[in-house]
């Protein structure tokens, strides 16, 4: 019953946090616009006849390669249902922080954990059942007559849909451990985002050593899918890559929850 209530809590919590809704929509409206922009660019390349440009018009690769930056969106909920808390109150509000009040509510504080972690976990996994859905709709009437479906029988679409969403997910736990370490959402934002968007520094680390590839957002890269002429050469294969990066995953969310338990609040 008691973890039922942290659940409750942070689920209403979450659900008034306006950053939460930004991560989602960061990820579904970033990935759809991607994902025709893409796809009109494809179209077009093959009807002036130069598909070699964008490739194959393939409706699951044109909505997919997307997938990625969805990553930012994991990232920003993973933060906030945590970094939320600690953010200090408007003076009319008193200047409090919200942890105090949290810590009353639940005062079980490894239950506020688990239940901090069930709501990243939801949230990522709604955004995206809306995310995937959306970008194949959209992939498949932006390309129109020069689609290329899947063949019959192939999973392709199912496996790399549940493949991003995993990689989505631990990218949002990774981030919410992190931010329990740190009591801030400043630095999990600022790495975690910048090494998924702009400059990976574990992807640069990769030319350096070979052990970069088991760094968690290395591990996973081959969760998406993409053909092995499209991604870094070497590295872990998607189940291996997985599990080394739920690992990654998991650890932080420990060291995020002895942090949270043993420090004031």
């Amino acid at each position: 019953m008691r973890l039922l209530r942290a659940l409750a809590v942070e689920f209403g919590k979450a659900a008034t946090l306006p950053a939460v809704w930004i991560g989602v929509a960061v990820t579904v409206l970033g990935t759809a616009a991607v994902t025709l922009l893409n796809a009109v660019q494809t179209a077009r390349a093959v009807r002036a006849g130069t598909p070699e440009r964008y490739g194959t018009p393939s409706i699951s690769e044109t909505a997919y390669a997307a997938a990625p930056l969805g990553t930012v969106g994991a990232v920003v909920i993973g933060v906030v249902v945590v970094s939320s808390e600690y953010a200090a109150n408007s003076p009319d509000a008193g200047g409090g922080r919200q942890i105090a009040t949290s810590c009353l509510a639940v005062p079980m504080r490894l239950h506020a954990v688990v239940a901090k972690a069930v709501v990243v976990l939801v949230f990522v996994l709604g955004t995206a059942l809306l995310a995937f859905p959306a970008c194949l709709g959209i992939s498949r009437l932006a390309l129109g007559d020069v689609a290329v479906l899947e063949p019959p029988g192939s999973s392709a679409l199912f496996t790399r849909a549940l493949g991003s969403a995993v990689y989505w997910t631990l990218m949002g736990l990774l981030a919410t451990g992190i931010s329990l370490v740190c009591r801030s959402g400043v630095v999990p934002l600022i790495v975690l985002i910048v090494n998924s968007s702009v400059v990976s520094v574990s992807l640069l680390l990769t030319n350096l050593t070979p052990l970069a590839h088991w760094l968690p957002d290395m591990a996973g890269r081959n969760l998406f899918g993409f053909d092995a002429d499209s991604v870094v050469p070497g590295g872990l294969d998607v189940v291996p890559g997985g599990v080394v990066m739920a690992a990654w995953s998991v650890v932080a969310l420990v060291a995020g929850a002895i942090a949270f338990l043993r420090r004031d609040a």
